[in-house]
């Protein structure tokens, strides 16, 4: 039975006090109704499989497309949503709060805001700046109702700035300006991670782990990540198999690798219509 926005809200809000989920990334309908067969509790957006989906690079689609995608895959799922919403869509704080009110208004559980600003000059915020944009997308939630998670990103380490002591002190900084969760993609070692969560205590972390790694689900449990996220992971895969069989019909042979059959497909997204 269909689930409305609040009680979508309550369900995610709940997965963060304890325990440690896979949060797992779908880039359309189709990879997140599968997903939502496979038992996960939750889903989140990827902003760059999706800006892939429509040929574009990742972080240059513009904010009424992003809004409308992330309506699309709400309404596509009886699962809770989280919205990859790249740096809140906005320089001042001002701006990032009508962006984050836009995004709210579309059913999303949950939505993180980057401190990265596009410039490779100056690909981070300082730090008082980044710390004004969390704090005005807080109000802004809490204008809306208040029950939409709000996660903080240090974009550090994928912003060629991998300076832990800072990507630390910024999430301490975020959490003390409200955010319900915290982010540092980009982070690996367990030493790392360890740090990460010790710093933000005691609220959650989201881990990012989006392409092969020797961790396991249990390992990252075990080092107090409260949700792991794998970002574009599931649709470069999907991607590798596509480039891989199109490269092969460009060269005159038939390799169609780990296809799925059409029936299973069909099966799948049989709705009755």
């Amino acid at each position: 039975m269909p689930r409305t926005a609040a009680e979508k809200r309550a369900a995610f809000r709940a997965l963060h006090t304890s325990g440690c989920f896979v949060l797992p990334n779908p880039w359309d309908v189709g990879s997140a109704c599968y997903l939502q067969t496979l038992g996960f509790k939750a889903l989140a957006t990827t902003s760059s499989g999706f800006a892939w989906s429509t040929g574009h690079a990742d972080n240059t689609l513009p904010r009424a497309a992003v809004l409308a995608h992330l309506r699309t895959i709400v309404e596509a799922t009886d699962l809770p949503v989280n919205a990859d919403f790249e740096n809140g869509f906005g320089r001042d704080p001002q701006e990032v709060a009508e962006s984050v009110k836009l995004a709210v208004a579309t059913g999303v559980a949950g939505l993180s805001i980057e401190d990265s600003t596009g410039d490779a000059a100056a690909p981070l915020f300082p730090i008082d700046v980044a710390v004004q944009r969390i704090s005005a997308a807080r109000r802004a939630i809490d204008e809306t109702g208040g029950d939409t998670l709000l996660i903080g990103r240090a974009e550090n380490f994928f912003a060629g700035q991998a300076d832990l002591d800072d990507a630390l002190a910024r999430l301490k900084a975020y959490a003390a300006a409200g955010a319900d969760c915290l982010y540092a993609p980009g982070i690996q070692t367990r030493e790392q991670i360890e740090a990460v969560v010790a710093a933000v205590a005691p609220k959650p972390v989201n881990l990012l782990i989006g392409s092969t790694s020797t961790l396991t689900v249990q390992d990252v449990a075990a080092l107090g990540v409260r949700r792991i996220s794998v970002g574009g992971g599931l649709a470069r895969a999907a991607w590798g198999g596509f480039m891989q069989s199109a490269r092969a019909l460009a060269e005159g042979r038939f390799e169609f690798t780990g296809a799925a059959p059409g029936s299973q497909l069909n099966e799948l997204f049989n709705r009755g219509v």
